[in-house]
């Protein structure tokens, strides 16, 4: 049986999350190791390098890439994108983990650090891994069971 794809996106963030930490690779300006690279490496089957090439085949960084989508174009790009959305990512999400500003998620990794840096391997590894438990804990209220209870006789 095929895993869900959010939960396919949140393990993807997970893994991404403890790469970016540990892996002396990460480089937020080259398109296939910046934030948004390492999570493409996990939901494609694109190398850092490949990514990178399909990028610079489009202008800008991610986030032009992103306001210039066009889900028909053909472009390699938009069908990198195209393929990201099918794990439930929404577009403001995969921007917002770019310069990692998501209120949502801004909002819980401040429990733990005042300020991100979206270049900073260490604050990309903490919004990654909060991004990921914020969907877990919106998959798990959607699967849950509701309790019936059974109407009181008295």
């Amino acid at each position: 049986m095929a895993m869900n794809p959010k939960k396919q996106l949140i393990n993807a963030l997970r893994e991404s999350a403890l790469e970016i930490k540990s892996n002396k690779n990460y480089h937020w300006g080259h398109m296939g190791k910046c934030n948004c690279g390492f999570l493409a490496q996990k939901l494609s089957p694109f190398s850092p390098e490949e990514i990178h090439k399909i990028a610079m085949q489009g202008s800008g960084d991610w986030n032009d890439q992103i306001a210039d989508y066009c889900p028909n174009s053909g472009y390699p790009m938009d069908r990198l994108l195209f393929d990201l959305l099918q794990f439930g990512i929404k577009m403001e999400e995969l921007s917002a983990l770019e310069r990692l500003s998501d209120p949502k998620v801004l909002k819980e990794t401040r429990k733990v650090k005042a300020y991100l840096e979206f270049n900073n391997p260490d604050d990309v590894s903490l919004y990654m891994n909060t991004w990921a438990y914020i969907l877990e804990k919106e998959l798990n209220e959607d699967t849950i069971p509701v309790q019936i209870q059974e109407p009181s006789l008295v």
